[in-house]
């Protein structure tokens, strides 16, 4: 189990989806440009791309903006060159924390992070250090209050995914990277709407800590996923069930 609904349930709580929209839109921009650079404009020839443009398509970001960031990527229009970095991190009781990111200046960014992580309590680690612990999966999250887990079951695990679970108000699906669209695709054909749908790293093993620094770790992500040039952060923090931020 990720615990990713856990925290995306706990944010969605704390009302930030709505106020980050812009920050939201600025970073599905830089992922949709180096995808596109990277791989080509064409999303039919780029998975990286697709996973990106579904990203916008559930933030509701307007095609144009979409359409100009490909553009970028693929140099039809002027654009920033972003470079990407993985930051390794032990935050406040040794939780591992990885963090992705997209800049156009390393140096700025890496002073930056460097300085929310001390004040969050956590030290900056070597290369190598945590991201061990991590593998990439596929995350697709439906409300509990719409399906059941066994109706999601059914569909997910027949088109090849990993694993199904139920966390709070939502159900969890977990499947390999490589088959990630493809059990989408199964699930929409089913009309099961999901609230998100990502590839991302995911922790090995849990690690669970006291209520306090559970808390302290959780706002440490909270300040880092709130930097323009962070893009995501994973780590293997143990988020127990109806945990919330307020204290």
């Amino acid at each position: 189990m990720s615990g990713h609904s856990k925290w995306a349930s706990i944010k969605h709580k704390k009302g930030a989806a709505d106020a980050k929209r812009g920050k939201t839109f600025t970073k599905i921009i830089k992922e949709i440009s180096i995808a596109a650079r990277l791989g080509g404009g064409d999303p039919a020839g780029n998975p990286r791309l697709r996973t990106a443009m579904l990203k916008a398509k559930m933030a509701n970001m307007p095609k144009d903006n979409v359409d100009r960031a490909i553009k970028k990527g693929t140099g039809e229009l002027e654009g920033t060159t972003y470079t990407e970095l993985t930051y390794e991190v032990y935050g406040p009781g040794g939780a591992a924390i990885l963090i992705d990111v997209l800049t156009d200046n390393k140096n700025r960014t890496a002073a930056e992070l460097r300085h929310v992580v001390s004040r969050g309590g956590g030290n900056m680690g070597e290369t190598g250090s945590v991201a061990f612990l991590f593998k990439r999966k596929g995350i697709i999250s439906y409300s509990a209050s719409d399906y059941s887990e066994d109706q999601i079951l059914a569909v997910a695990l027949d088109a090849g995914a990993e694993d199904v679970s139920k966390t709070d108000d939502s159900i969890e699906v977990m499947t390999a990277p490589e088959d990630f669209e493809k059990v989408l695709e199964a699930l929409e054909k089913a009309n099961f709407k999901q609230q998100t749908a990502e590839i991302l790293k995911i922790a090995d093993a849990q690690v669970s800590l006291s209520e306090e620094k559970t808390r302290q770790v959780l706002k440490l992500i909270e300040n880092l996923e709130d930097h323009e040039d962070v893009q995501s952060v994973a780590t293997n923090l143990e988020i127990p069930e109806g945990f919330s931020l307020e204290e």
